[in-house]
């Protein structure tokens, strides 16, 4: 007699020997493939599992990373030769910029950074090596941002004198630090190039 849910199937083999063997009910059968898709999920569940723990390891070494490069957290400050040392400070005075003369460098500050100017004795006297050895004046290309209105630019460029050599959107429609935005060019005195860019 056989547990209940099962049947009993006599099998005769070749040797004449009758063998008892029992086959699964149909509820045993259900069972049995339920425990089949179980393993099957399981195993989903731990590839799965094993894919997300690789990405989150990924992710991680992307994080670290970018910790890293946030050392960097601002630009301090740039610094190249000039020629026309009084036209150079009027001329940013004019424009707004605080200005601060002290022995062989002047400084143009806005914000908490600033450009440092090389008076012609310090990069010609040929001792001064803590600078780009081949720079001479004109040498900078500078782009500032602009808040106010196009009215308030245009006035503070004539204050300066600044004669304007190209404006619209930015120059190949390439785009700003931030956006694209409209933008303002001028030269120096010297003849370096100064961008005013305002975003929108």
């Amino acid at each position: 007699m056989t547990s209940h849910g099962e049947t009993q199937v006599k099998l005769r083999r070749s040797s004449g020997e009758a063998q008892e063997e029992t086959m699964s009910s149909p509820k045993t059968a259900v069972i049995s493939r339920q425990s089949s898709a179980r393993r099957s999920f399981i195993k989903q569940v731990l590839a799965t599992g094993a894919a997300v723990s690789a990405s989150s390891a990924f992710a991680g070494r992307v994080a670290a990373t970018m910790s890293q490069a946030r050392g960097i957290v601002a630009l301090d400050h740039v610094a190249i030769p000039i020629q026309n040392v009084e036209e150079m400070v009027s001329f940013y005075r004019e424009l707004g910029f605080g200005v601060r003369e002290a022995g062989q460098i002047v400084s143009i500050h806005f914000g908490d950074q600033k450009i440092n100017f090389h008076r012609p004795s310090l990069w010609q006297s040929g001792t001064f090596t803590l600078r780009a050895a081949a720079a001479q004046p004109p040498c900078g290309d500078f782009c500032w941002v602009w808040e106010g209105s196009e009215a308030a630019l245009a006035e503070v460029l004539a204050r300066a004198e600044a004669e304007i050599v190209a404006e619209g959107e930015r120059a190949g429609g390439r785009d700003g630090g931030d956006a694209v935005g409209q933008s303002v060019y001028i030269r120096d005195p010297d003849g370096n190039l100064l961008e005013f860019i305002r975003y929108s």
